[in-house]
């Protein structure tokens, strides 16, 4: 099959094959994390990005690919989240510009759209690392356009592209000495060679891998964009207004199981379940089906999917339970956020944190507007955007206070109109609090930018969490389930016992300058842990002074700082 003119219509193909390539494996990609904590989110991020400039595509009208090419880029731009997410954008947005007045792409506009994603991604990224997304992207343009230089066929080109960026990806470990220690690829490379093989399929015909499989609706778009979000939006709803009450998600290993009696036929599945509810999300593929929907009777969901295969995930949550609690919660958020709404000296502060304690501890610092976020919920371009509207005020501070936010942080500052933005680097919760601290009402945005970035290095920041896979890394033997000692990004420390890892990092994080220790409890921590840990530090150091607080943030059970 040769193509020397790809259409408007193939476009839309090869997005909507690109978008489903990264939902499918976006577990896969997230377990490329080289750390094995639980919080690896690159697949996740990379998919709701894409997924977005997907949506974005599908619902335009434009009968051009360089129409079709600007609505992706503004989709992946406002969908951004992590830092994948913000490259994948920047790299579609060099794409762009360079094919925004073509009607059709020819096989040297391909190859020229893809170096010119690559020179955008880099000028993104301050300090470019190899052996990592962008040198997979730049390994697939070279190839790109090689190959352009041969012929007219655009298959052939996006052929060498994408064998490029599977060879690129395979050489990552010896580029980047952290990778091969844990026996990985990059993540984000991964995630860009699952884009543009289904770019390739699309052109070549390709259907080994995916057969007569669903593409997905712009409404199955919309609900993986926000199937995330599903709970927190109920809180514009009465309790009394939601029709279907258990949000339902199962995972049927198909032709397994003693009941099954039925083949499996995605057309046939999905409209079933439809019948008994909404918010639907039915994703399949040869082995597996995954169902996410809100319906009055959950038994019928599982029993339905027993005919196909054996289940392999059940959970069932009262969204009508769930609905009550989450209009407390947004009660007292609402409180909070009217007594501190109002801008100080013109000043908006954007603080981004997950979890109630944690949202009190930056509101009790002087922070105006608390975005939820952190890690594994890296809020996209757009919800920065937002926050930063609702803060109503002519000077915004953002603290990402997480360096997988920060990118999507400075992208957001660049968007907004009317206000002046500075975005503080802070890559930790303790960064962001000591940040905060250094905030001066009467000073200028610039001046507060150059002060409370220079406090970013007075504190060291410790995180305490769980392995989710056995690892070796800087020598150290991780074992699964183990909990680690992890200090401004090294793991320092392990243990089977989470209040003893917590107390070991604390030694390691202590010197003959320390005098500050505050400990944060997670939902996963323990205010009696929490006090032991003071206990083990006050014996290290006397004269400390140690702080507690409850921050109720997931993923980790302490959060430590010294200083």
């Amino acid at each position: 099959m040769k193509v020397t003119k790809i259409t408007e219509a193939q476009f839309r193909k090869m997005v909507a094959l690109s978008s489903k390539r990264l939902s499918k494996n976006a577990e896969f990609i997230n377990s490329l994390n080289v750390f094995p904590v639980p919080d690896g989110d690159t697949g996740t991020n990379m998919n709701l990005s894409f997924a977005s400039g997907a949506k974005y595509v599908a619902e335009s009208t434009a009968n051009s690919v360089g129409s079709l090419a600007i609505a992706l880029a503004k989709g992946l731009l406002m969908g951004a989240r992590g830092n994948s997410g913000v490259i994948l954008s920047q790299i579609f947005r060099g794409f762009y510009k360079s094919t925004e007045k073509k009607d059709v792409l020819t096989a040297a506009d391909l190859a020229a759209a893809l170096s010119a994603g690559v020179e955008s991604a880099y000028k993104a990224v301050m300090k470019p690392t190899e052996g990592t997304i962008l040198t997979v992207a730049r390994e697939a343009a070279k190839a790109a356009n090689k190959r352009a230089e041969e012929t007219d066929d655009a298959v052939l080109v996006m052929k060498s592209a994408y064998e490029a960026a599977k060879s690129a990806l395979a050489k990552t470990p010896e580029l980047l000495p952290v990778l091969k220690e844990v026996g990985v690829v990059d993540s984000g490379g991964q995630g860009l060679t699952f884009v543009y093989q289904g770019f390739y399929d699309v052109l070549s015909g390709n259907k080994s891998e995916d057969g007569d499989s669903h593409q997905p609706s712009v409404e199955e778009m919309d609900e993986m964009v926000n199937a995330q979000h599903h709970k927190s939006v109920q809180s514009q709803l009465n309790t009394e207004d939601i029709r279907y009450g258990y949000c339902t998600e199962i995972m049927v290993r198909l032709g397994a199981g003693r009941l099954v009696d039925q083949k499996f036929d995605y057309d046939e599945f999905r409209a079933y379940l439809n019948g008994i509810g909404d918010s639907l999300l039915v994703i399949a593929d040869d082995e597996v089906v995954k169902v996410h929907v809100h319906t009055e009777h959950p038994g019928k969901v599982l029993s339905y999917g027993q005919h196909f295969g054996s289940l392999i995930k059940v959970k069932v949550d009262n969204m009508r339970l769930q609905h009550e609690t989450i209009l407390e919660h947004d009660k007292e958020e609402n409180v909070q956020e009217q007594s501190t709404a109002a801008s100080v000296n013109g000043y908006g502060i954007i603080a981004i944190a997950s979890g109630k304690g944690l949202n009190k501890l930056f509101r009790s610092l002087g922070a105006t507007y608390v975005l939820n976020g952190g890690q594994t919920m890296n809020p996209s371009t757009q919800d920065i955007v937002d926050a930063v509207e609702k803060t109503h005020a002519k000077k915004v501070i953002i603290l990402p206070n997480n360096k997988n936010i920060l990118l999507a942080a400075q992208q957001a500052s660049k968007i907004v109109s009317g206000v002046k933005v500075a975005v503080i680097p802070s890559k930790t919760i303790a960064q962001g609090m000591s940040a905060l601290v250094s905030f001066n009402q009467d000073a200028n945005l610039s001046d507060n930018e150059e002060e409370m970035a220079a406090d970013l290095d007075t504190v060291k920041s410790g995180q305490v969490t769980v392995a989710v896979r056995d690892s070796n890394i800087d020598g150290k033997k991780i074992e699964k389930d183990h909990y680690m000692g992890i200090v401004d990004g090294k793991i320092v420390v392990t243990d089977p016992v989470c209040k003893q890892a917590a107390i070991l990092m604390v030694k390691e994080m202590l010197d003959v300058d320390s005098e500050i220790v505050t400990v944060i409890y997670g939902t996963e921590g323990s205010a009696s842990e929490a006090q032991e840990i003071k206990k083990a530090a006050l014996e290290f150091d006397e004269d400390l002074e140690v702080e507690i607080h409850e921050g109720d943030q997931p993923v980790y059970p302490y959060l430590i700082s010294v200083e």
